[in-house]
């Protein structure tokens, strides 16, 4: 059984401003799509980082970490507000593979973020070069 699933409106306009802003490189407008009380789940952590200013601050930085940086898949939720975007980066000589897993409220904003890397190898590069950036920053959006 196959049901083609499809994503409410304003989620497609903000996924579609989100897949703008990462092939251009420019999250400029990453603000404008985020919830205040968003949060994000980091690979390297259980608890979440709370607040829009912390998931932009993430987000951010990650763009900046990841080489080769490329989506492949997307998956839709049930609802239309969730979506699962496959993607593959490299960190110095380190290549990973992972999952961005995005809700959305019906305003079309995130209002949770959560990523998913594989192999061990390519998260403890990830986490090493996160921390140097953001170690001293990130604990304050802790929830």
């Amino acid at each position: 059984m196959s049901t083609e699933l499809t994503l409410e409106p304003k989620v497609e306009a903000a996924l579609q401003l989100w897949h703008t802003m990462i092939e251009t490189g420019d999250l400029s407008a990453l603000p404008t799509i985020v919830a205040p009380d968003a949060q994000f789940r980091s690979p390297t952590g259980f608890k979440p980082y709370q607040s829009a200013d912390a998931v932009v601050l993430i987000l951010n930085t990650v763009i900046q970490v990841f080489e080769n940086f490329e989506y492949h898949r997307q998956f839709a939720g049930a609802n239309g507000r969730q979506v699962v975007l496959e993607f593959s980066a490299n960190i110095g000589d380190k290549s990973l593979k992972g999952i961005d897993m995005v809700e959305f409220d019906e305003d079309g904003k995130i209002v949770d973020f959560e990523v998913m890397v594989r192999p061990a190898s390519g998260l403890a590069a990830l986490a090493a070069e996160m921390g140097r950036r953001l170690g001293q920053t990130l604990p304050n959006y802790k929830a």
